[in-house]
Formats: structure tokens, sequence, C-alpha cells
């Protein structure tokens, strides 16, 4: 009998961390929510107001929402969250072999207009997701980095990290050759239906881009504020949904290793210095490195112009999503960005 009552209360409390909303999110409790109910959590709240043009934000804890602003449920423009969300879709295909990230761009059949330099046709997949082709061709869709390149034809490939909207744009156009998949209907399959999300809509999904200046067009994505961050509490769990490994634990974490440490990233794009935080890259994620605060350790996020944002804080168990939308013509600087991310997660009292 004592064996049956430890083994019940283990159950219970497995369950308790590992709590994952249906077709509606759950509220924590008063006892659940009582480490984000402080000073913090008003100043938190009077900042968003005050200082930001953020239009929906969500703050989850073991899979239950401890904290909420503005309007959850509108669909808009998720921006360059996008990409981190095309990662997620590559992992079931990297893993059975329909996508061979070795490959090169020339193997690939990938071209553009006006050509890719014989050095640039060396760029593999792997290179392209880890933001490190070496290719400086220009990019169809606005959104890169590209004013910090390289002259082109000058780096190796997977030598140089640069934020380009070109690699991110191929990355998607490689998906669909390969998979013979529409990366809009694998969203839904992989991920807006088995995580019950409520407000997907497969209809506004549309790509976007100047093929004139590159052949190869962006995958914008509309999301929900409360569907991000279903995403980031399927991040949080390493791939799995209730009883479901939805994207592989492993390859979750080949998508949040380290290809791209924050020193190299801030000598090669300045425009994180001073920021207050050191970002890494893996595969189309965000790494934060080497921030003190404890709450931080092991962190990462989708990043989105304006103001788009799902940040994962594996120590605390803790995901964050935020929107603007871009209809709005409401755009958040950088700064206030990544402000929101470290005043959200200081809100928990670790103590508790």
């Amino acid at each position: 009998m004592r064996l049956f009552f430890i083994f019940l209360m283990f159950c219970c409390l497995t369950l308790d961390a590992q709590t994952f909303p249906d077709r509606v999110w759950h509220s924590a409790t008063e006892d659940e929510v009582q480490p984000w109910q402080n000073e913090k959590s008003e100043a938190f709240r009077k900042y968003l107001i005050d200082s930001t043009k953020i239009t929906g934000l969500m703050i989850v804890h073991k899979g239950k929402v401890v904290f909420d602003f503005g309007d959850l449920e509108e669909l808009s423009y998720i921006a360059s969250c996008r990409k981190s969300v095309l990662s997620m879709l590559y992992g079931q295909y990297v893993e059975n072999g329909t996508i061979d990230l070795s490959k090169t761009i020339k193997e690939l059949g990938i071209d553009d207009v006006e050509g890719i330099l014989p050095i640039e046709e060396k760029a593999t997949v792997k290179d392209i997701i880890s933001a490190r082709s070496g290719v400086y061709h220009p990019e169809g869709y606005p959104g890169g980095m590209q004013e910090y390149a390289p002259k082109r034809g000058s780096v190796e490939p997977g030598s140089h990290w640069l934020y380009s909207n070109w690699d991110f744009n191929v990355a998607g156009f490689i998906f669909e050759q390969e998979t013979g998949k529409n990366i809009y209907d694998e969203v839904e399959r992989q991920l807006a239906n088995p995580l019950h999300m409520q407000d997907w809509d497969r209809s506004v999904q549309h790509k976007q881009g100047n093929t004139k200046i590159s052949k190869y067009l962006a995958y914008p994505m509309w999301f929900s504020t409360r569907d991000m961050a279903r995403l980031g509490l399927l991040m949080l769990n390493k791939g799995k949904w209730k009883d479901v490994q939805v994207v592989s634990e492993s390859w979750v974490d080949e998508m949040l290793k380290t290809r791209t440490t924050y020193k190299e990233l801030n000598q090669n794009v300045p425009v994180f210095k001073g920021s207050g935080v050191n970002y890494g890259y893996g595969y189309m994620w965000w790494l934060w490195q080497n921030v003190e605060d404890k709450r931080f350790e092991g962190a990462y996020s989708a990043k989105g112009a304006m103001g788009q944002n799902i940040t994962v804080y594996p120590a605390i168990e803790t995901v964050l999503a935020f929107k603007t939308k871009a209809a709005y013509r409401r755009a958040n600087p950088s700064q206030v960005r990544i402000n929101v991310a470290k005043k959200a997660a200081e809100i928990f009292d670790m103590q508790q």
C-alpha cells in the first residue's frame, strides 16, 4: 500500500510538471502563479503599456498561463520567427535521409538571377541553415543583415556567420524541392494539428518576394500569440507534446547546438554590441549565451522584426511569446525586444 501511494504521488508530480493545453490554454492556480505575482510583474505590465508597441504577450510556466497582455488570438505576420519554424520542419526529413545536410547547392541545382559564384556553389545545406553559407547574393525579400556582408566570393562557405535572407529563403526552397511538400502544408501537418492550435489558418499563408532580384521566395507565416506559445512549449519539452514525440528530441538538440558563438556573431555583426545580451546561433534559432542570470541558462529564441518573439527558458520551465501586428505600423526597436525577454524572466521569483 505504501508503495502504491509513493507511485501515485510520483505520477501526480510528473503530470503537474508536464501540463499541456488541450484546445484551450489552462490558467495557473493561485498557488502556481504565486512566484509570478510581485512588484516586478506590475512594473512589467506598465513597461509593456508605456514603453513598447507589443500587441499580444503570454508567459507560460510549466504549461500553464501565468501572465498575459493584449490580444492573444489575433493572427498576424511573425516575420523571421518563420525560420525557426522551418528548422523544426526539417527534422524528420533529415533523420529519414530525405534531406542530406551535406549536399552542396551545386548538387541541388541552386542557381539565381545573374548567377552563383564557383566558391559559393560549395555551400552545403548545413551551412545555409546555420547562416554560414558564404553566399552573399542579393535577397529578394528584405530582413537580413547584408550590410555587414564581406565582398562576394571572399570567404569559404561554412567559415563566416551572416544573417542573410538569401540563405533562409533558399532553405525553404530546398525543403520543398527535396521533400516534395509545401512548407505551409507541413506546418499544418507537423505542428498545427498535433498541437491543437486554436487560430492556425492555412488559407492566409502565402509566399512573397521580388523574383527580379532573387528567384527564391520567402515563406512568411501568420500565427496568433497563443499558438506561438504552443511552439515554445513543444520546444521546451524536447519536441514532445503530451505522449507524442512531434519533433524528435535529437533534432531539437541539433537545432540548439552552437554553430556560431556569441563572440563570432558580435564580431561579424556589431549591431548586438552593447545590447546587454550575447546571442549565439544554431539551426535558425538564436541562443542566449554568457548571461549571468541563472534563469537564462540554456535559453533560446525565435526572433522576428518589429517585435515577434518566442523565447524558451528551460532553467525555469517557462515560455514567452509576444508579437506586434505589422498592419498597425507598430515596431519595437531591437533593444526593446531584448528588454522584454529579459524583464519577463526576471519576474519569476526563484526562491519560491
